[in-house]
């Protein structure tokens, strides 16, 4: 790859990761080759400089594209509370000079009354945002870009202490045309090399990416299959269907490139300065009416969203993230039941778009969740595959990536955070391949009850809602059992007896923490459930606190009757609830404050912000919302 690029030295981040008084993480993303080191400063203490020679790696993607995770494990202790700044100084390959925050260009990265990058450190998690869901064309704000609003007006010390974002940070498989004409642009100025594509209609990702971008029409480039559930086959019969189940996939992301420069382009400002969403005249005459007018109206969307990305690359460079995927990182319904695995990974093209996307998590996401680096042997395969996208080392990569099943982690917080993957270690349905599979299969959930074992507190990350809404999964519970799950997304913890007995059981151990604070997303809608088990002095006391969408909703009015339906069908004295699984558990709703009296259902794109005390129990739950609201949640009287 050669380079010759007139792009800004930083195209991404920082985006801070873990740090502690012991470690400092964070990602970002450079036009050119640089080395870098780290200045750290606390407040009323002398600096001191890190080289990263060891503690970062880097990847060339493209000719003008580097990706770099910095995982610094620190010789020299930081104190355990207070303001640290930081400053990261780069130095392009060739040049003797290092360039800091001001030679970047990015005088806009900091908080006014403050001149560096920084970040508070506290000994416990007090305070703490997540959410999921931020779809760029959903006509609706950005929660990130209200989190960065709060840093602006509070103190540092009243700073949450972690951004925990729960799954689908981007949609692969929903993409506003728009955008996706906005990636294409900055591809060729990135630089990326052509991706060979198997059994696809276009055979390279070149083409793809310029003569034939298949705006709206990219399902027609996706593979069919003969096979699919086993009621439609009985009605169907020999009528092919999509692997990929998106209602919306019309320009699903195909190539590397086009998932890694999405990646940069809802992070940051930066490509889109030099890209327009502006459809050429050539372009729009392949557009029927139809398709052009809704192309405008994502268009207006589209570009209020990069708006806003400056103060969401503030936030991130600000606040310690951890990150987690869920299916729209890959593709809707990824690994939802086994009969959807054998077809997808049985195909060549839906495998390798399935592997991109997950190498596209790995490079932008995965890396940083862990505390340590890749073996060298491992970089190189990595580095291998970037140089020779779409051949032999590629797909080598890909495999392994299929092969890995530990994407979960956890980090050394107070209490500690727990984060699970719920994509790949799936326990597929023993009764029928259609049937959806379990979260977690039973190793991993009794590999986590060991995690957990001993802990005081925990807060855990389940990108489902472990105790969800009872009507909704009765619903999706009816469409399984015609054989239907794709259609209502049968993706929850109760939908598979094994997974969620052996989660249920794993609440009941007398040695699991005696607080868990449960952080979920993935359904649109924001709640909140206290939970404790039945008949048992000692229990362990369960909040679920659920925050969805960062930039997506539920149709409303659909949700109402849900809601009410729900409240009616399972009030507290109904009989039914003795049919659920969760029978031997006492499920205590909160009621989002100044909303239609007695709705439990949030329906408000925005942000959770959730207040811990000492022990790490919820004081304070609230959903950050258009304007800096927060609506906060209380216990049902």
């Amino acid at each position: 790859m050669t380079t010759d690029s007139k792009l800004e030295l930083v195209l991404a981040g920082p985006i801070l990761r873990h740090v502690s008084a012991s470690h400092f993480g964070c990602w970002l993303v450079t036009s050119e080759a640089v080395r870098c080191r780290v200045l750290l400063k606390p407040e009323q203490t002398d600096e001191v400089d890190f080289p990263l020679d060891e503690h970062m790696v880097s990847y060339q993607a493209a000719a003008n594209l580097w990706i770099h995770q910095i995982q610094l494990p620190l010789s020299t202790p930081l104190p355990e509370q207070g303001w640290v700044d930081y400053q990261l100084l780069l130095q392009p390959q060739g040049q003797q000079n290092w360039l800091g925050l001001a030679d970047w260009g990015h005088d806009n990265l900091c908080y006014s009354a403050r001149r560096s990058l920084g970040f508070y450190l506290a000994p416990k998690v007090t305070k703490l945002l997540h959410g999921s869901c931020r779809k760029p064309h959903h006509d609706s704000i950005d929660g990130l870009v209200e989190a960065d609003a709060l840093l602006a007006a509070k103190p540092v010390q009243e700073w949450p202490q972690l951004l925990l974002l729960s799954g689908d940070q981007i949609y692969c498989d929903d993409v506003a045309a728009p955008m996706l004409r906005a990636i294409h642009q900055a591809i060729s100025e990135l630089g990326f090399t052509g991706e060979d594509l198997p059994q696809c209609a276009v055979s390279s990702s070149d083409a793809l990416h310029h003569q034939q971008p298949n705006y709206f029409n990219r399902s027609e480039l996706l593979p069919l299959t003969h096979s699919g559930q086993a009621v439609a086959d009985k009605i169907f019969k020999g009528v092919k269907k999509p692997i990929f189940t998106s209602d919306n996939a019309e320009n699903h992301l195909i190539s590397l490139a086009e998932v890694v420069t999405m990646y940069l382009m809802v992070w940051s400002p930066s490509l889109w300065q030099a890209n327009s969403t502006a459809l050429p005249p050539e372009l729009s005459q392949q557009l029927s009416a139809d398709e052009l007018s809704l192309y405008q109206q994502q268009q207006v969307v589209i570009d209020r969203f990069a708006a806003g990305l400056a103060n969401v690359r503030r936030l991130m460079a600000h606040v310690p993230t951890a990150m987690i995927f869920d299916d729209h990182d890959v593709t809707d319904d990824w690994n939802l039941s086994a009969r959807w695995e054998q077809i997808a990974y049985g195909n060549p093209l839906s495998k390798r778009i399935i592997g991109n996307a997950l190498l596209g998590y790995y490079l932008c996401q995965g890396q940083g969740n862990q505390l340590t680096l890749l073996a060298n042997d491992q970089q190189q395969r990595v580095q291998k595959a970037l140089d020779d996208v779409g051949q032999e080392a590629h797909q080598q990569v890909l495999e392994t990536l299929f092969a890995k099943s530990d994407w979960g982690y956890s980090w050394p917080t107070t209490p500690t955070l727990v984060v699970l993957d719920t994509r790949t270690q799936r326990w597929r349905s023993e009764r029928s391949f259609d049937k959806p599979s379990g979260l977690m299969d039973y190793e991993a959930i009794v590999a986590l009850q060991s995690q957990l074992e001993q802990l005081p507190a925990a807060i855990v990350v389940s990108p489902a809602p472990v105790f969800g809404v009872k009507l909704i999964e009765a619903i999706q519970h009816v469409f399984t059992f015609f054989g239907k799950p794709l259609m209502v997304d049968a993706e929850s913890w109760m939908a598979h007896p094994g997974a969620a007995k052996a989660l249920l059981d794993m609440f009941k151990h007398q040695h699991t923490p005696e607080r868990f604070v449960i952080l979920s997303g993935d359904v649109h809608y924001s709640f909140m459930f206290a939970v404790r088990l039945r008949h048992q002095q000692q229990s362990s006391d369960i909040w679920q606190i659920t925050s969805s969408g960062i930039k997506n909703e539920f149709p409303d009015s659909l949700l109402r009757i849900l809601d009410r339906l729900n409240r009616w069908i399972y009030s507290p004295k109904s009989p039914l609830n003795w049919f659920t699984k969760r029978r031997d558990m006492a499920i205590v709703p909160y009621l989002p404050e100044s909303r239609e009296k007695g709705r439990r259902l949030l329906n408000a794109a925005g942000i959770g912000l959730v207040e811990l005390d000492e022990q790490g129990a919820p004081i304070n739950v609230y959903q950050l919302c258009e304007g800096g609201q927060l609506v906060g949640f209380q216990p049902r009287k």
